[in-house]
């Protein structure tokens, strides 16, 4: 799929948890709740979305999703380090879920750096495995307003989940 409608992704990747029995939670902090409205927004969510976090600051993600605040000074708030962090805090926080997503970035118009610039989203995976919880991370940005770096991001997060469930 190539949209960058997050509600396109929403219905398929519902599936294939409710498929596996399956939930899914999520931590937000550029995207501000969208990834969870876009997956709630599907009829039947309530069999395989179990919650989400919006930790905009610093401190509701160290209090919140235990990132470790080494981790949040060392390589900053957008970081993958701390996108995967995130994602296993889910986890940590959310025991029913076995796949967790989370969202840290710079949506703009302003707040970009040379290394870090407007559009840049790093995003965390967490699944529950039997060796625990296995995290990895993507960082990719994307062009547009905020608007559409943020719906864009929601739409990246969730094919890329449904990837890694259902590798093509």
């Amino acid at each position: 799929m190539s949209s960058n409608d997050p509600l396109a992704y929403a219905p398929m990747l519902g599936q294939l948890l409710l498929e596996r029995g399956w939930m899914f939670a999520c931590a937000e902090s550029c995207t501000g709740g969208l990834l969870a409205a876009a997956m709630t927004d599907t009829p039947g969510s309530s069999q395989w979305f179990d919650r989400g976090f919006v930790t905009y600051s610093n401190a509701a993600k160290a209090e919140q999703l235990l990132v470790n605040v080494d981790t949040l000074e060392r390589f900053g708030a957008v970081s993958e380090e701390t996108a995967m962090e995130m994602a296993a805090g889910v986890l940590t926080a959310a025991q029913p879920a076995q796949l967790a997503i989370s969202t840290t970035g710079i949506a703009g118009p302003d707040g970009g750096t040379p290394g870090k610039p407007v559009g840049m989203v790093c995003f965390g995976f967490a699944q529950r495995a039997p060796q625990g919880i296995v995290t990895r991370a993507i960082t990719k940005v994307f062009e547009g307003d905020r608007r559409q770096i943020r719906h864009a991001a929601v739409a990246f997060a969730l094919d890329t989940a449904i990837g890694f469930i259902e590798p093509r």
